[in-house]
């Protein structure tokens, strides 16, 4: 485990950290003492509820405008780190107009742009923030525990037009062929839908997804399915795999896997005085 003095010593560098994952992230981090983070946002997005959390401010957070797509500015802000979490990844409800330019590219190629700018300055490891997506759906595991040797059945996913799954399985597995080609120290961690309080000034597809079934939803998703787990838990266990040098390859984050018609019975469940559709 890290030491007080190595945390106050050693800078991080968090992408995607206005987001719903990224900014509970930033969170923990600041609660761990972490004294040195770099926090990359798109180009143009708000960032300044960063500095509303406890502990924030421009002593020890830096936000960085990185496109992860633009591998000089990944290089900035990941320069001088000695642990990245990589945590920036398009995720919408919508579906794209053109997967591979909006959700596959941004996915993939930045992902390698993180794993790049790391070898290049000797970070010591990089936690990548990959999905339960990348793991199910996947029609042919019946019977089978899902584990870490599951991976998303990418034809599939692509019959039914599923591309964010699509997405996070390439950018894994283009993670993992990296890693072993250049020697770079990567752990990935799976979350389930995250869920909790929004501490950023909008909603993320994660909690669009619960907003949509309190207010009546009846898309039955039947070929989708998920998990859920708190959103602390996520930043608390992306923490742990940096500190702990034993960590190494999978990590699924969930309370279970469920087919969509499941959650939404439980959901129902927690919150009677909704018009859930289960």
């Amino acid at each position: 485990m890290a030491s007080e003095a190595e945390k106050e010593e050693e800078t991080v560098c968090v992408t995607g950290a206005n987001g719903f994952i990224g900014t509970w992230l930033v969170k923990t981090l600041l609660d761990n003492n972490y004294t040195s983070i770099n926090a990359t946002v798109f180009p143009g997005s708000d960032s300044s509820h960063l500095f509303a959390l406890p502990g924030a401010g421009d002593a020890n957070l830096r936000v960085f405008e990185a496109d992860v797509l633009d591998s000089g500015a990944v290089s900035r802000a990941v320069e001088g780190c000695k642990g990245v979490f990589h945590v920036a990844s398009p995720c919408t409800l919508e579906d794209p107009v053109d997967p591979e330019k909006e959700l596959i590219l941004p996915a993939v190629q930045g992902t390698l742009n993180v794993l790049e700018a790391a070898k290049r300055f000797g970070v010591r490891r990089v936690v990548v923030t990959s999905s339960i997506s990348a793991i199910v759906p996947n029609p042919g595991w019946k019977g089978k525990v899902f584990d870490e040797t599951s991976w998303t059945d990418l034809e599939y996913c692509k019959s039914r037009k599923k591309w964010y799954p699509v997405s996070k399985t390439l950018a894994e597995k283009a993670a993992w062929e990296f890693a072993e080609k250049h020697g770079v120290d990567v752990v990935a961690i799976h979350p389930a839908t995250c869920l909790g309080p929004l501490m950023q000034p909008y909603l993320n597809a994660s909690c669009a997804v619960l907003q949509q079934l309190l207010q009546g939803s009846k898309d039955t998703q039947e070929y989708h399915w998920l998990g859920a787990v708190p959103v602390k838990d996520v930043a608390k266990a992306q923490v742990l795999l940096f500190e702990s040098p034993a960590a190494s390859g999978r990590y699924l984050c969930t309370n279970g896997i469920y087919q969509f018609g499941d959650f939404a019975e439980r959901v129902s469940k927690l919150f009677p005085e909704f018009p859930v559709h289960s």
